[in-house]
């Protein structure tokens, strides 16, 4: 009886000694199931934090190239801010020459205007001129006074032997003859209803030899020139008709040129004879503007 109870507890031994193997086992594949568990979890854990700090490292470097490319985006809006600002200046010039360009424009279509008018007048002038030039030249042609007309400026030089002694400014009897019967032919041509319109001035002058100083010679040559047209407009002349005096005191003057115009001879020296002369000129209205315009058109066309 003893050996059975004690088998029954021998048998009963060895099955808890068995199942607590049996468990010791499990329990050790548990084990290691979850340190595997736990060692694949590492792993993969450490190549997340690897893949982390790569991307991390890659969203630097993107940050940095984000930086760098919005600097240069920056520097690029600068470049072109100042690009834009130096094209408005740019047409800011543009508009300014334009506006000067049209201006300029303007200011031809003007003075070709006016150069159309002048030329015009200056076209009126010359003819006017030429007629009265040819003329003087008809009149006194073939008359006993024996005066030239210049062909150029229709002056006419008046020989001072026939209107005054040497150095003398006090006409001769001669002198008044040659004026009385010159003045009325020249004034009939000068003073007509076809040519007063365009006489500005006519102008009486003396001249002089080189003898003596020039002051003197300047006294000399006013006076005589004041002689000439003393006599051809005072009261008492009759050669005059009181209108003919009265229009040629409008327009006479009188100058003493001394002898800063002398006559040459073909050699150069001074012809005192011709020299001493009285010199009766027209000028024409507008003649004066006319010829300045001239000179600055020459002056200009020269640079």
């Amino acid at each position: 009886m003893r050996r059975v109870n004690s088998r029954r507890r021998d048998e009963e031994t060895s099955y808890w000694l068995s199942y607590s193997d049996m468990m010791a086992g499990l329990l050790l594949c548990f084990v290691l199931i979850i340190s595997l568990t736990v060692l694949r979890s590492k792993v993969m854990y450490d190549q997340k934090q690897n893949e982390l700090a790569g991307k991390e490292q890659e969203l630097i470097i993107q940050s940095e190239e984000l930086e760098n490319e919005r600097l240069t985006i920056e520097e690029q809006g600068a470049k072109l801010n100042a690009q834009e600002l130096k094209l408005s200046e740019q047409e800011g010039e543009l508009l300014a020459q334009q506006r000067k360009l049209e201006e300029q424009s303007q200011l031809l279509k003007e003075l070709e205007q006016l150069m159309g008018e002048q030329q015009a007048k200056l076209d009126n002038i010359i003819g006017i001129r030429s007629e009265l030039i040819e003329a003087l030249r008809n009149e006194f042609e073939h008359s006993s006074l024996s005066i030239a007309v210049d062909e150029k400026t229709g002056a006419i030089s008046m020989d001072s032997n026939i209107l005054f002694e040497y150095n003398k400014s006090t006409l001769k009897s001669g002198g008044q003859d040659f004026l009385a019967e010159f003045m009325p032919r020249y004034l009939k041509i000068l003073l007509s209803p076809k040519y007063n319109k365009y006489i500005s001035e006519i102008v009486i002058e003396g001249h002089t030899d080189t003898d003596g100083d020039y002051l003197s010679n300047l006294e000399l040559s006013q006076q005589r020139a004041y002689s000439v047209a003393n006599y051809c407009t005072r009261k008492n002349s009759d050669f005059l008709t009181d209108r003919e005096k009265d229009e040629l005191e409008k327009v006479l003057s009188t100058v003493g040129k001394s002898f800063s115009e002398p006559i040459l001879k073909s050699d150069g020296s001074v012809d005192a004879a011709a020299s001493r002369r009285v010199e009766i000129m027209f000028r024409l209205r507008d003649e004066e503007m006319i010829r300045e315009m001239m000179e600055i058109l020459n002056e200009t066309s020269g640079r």
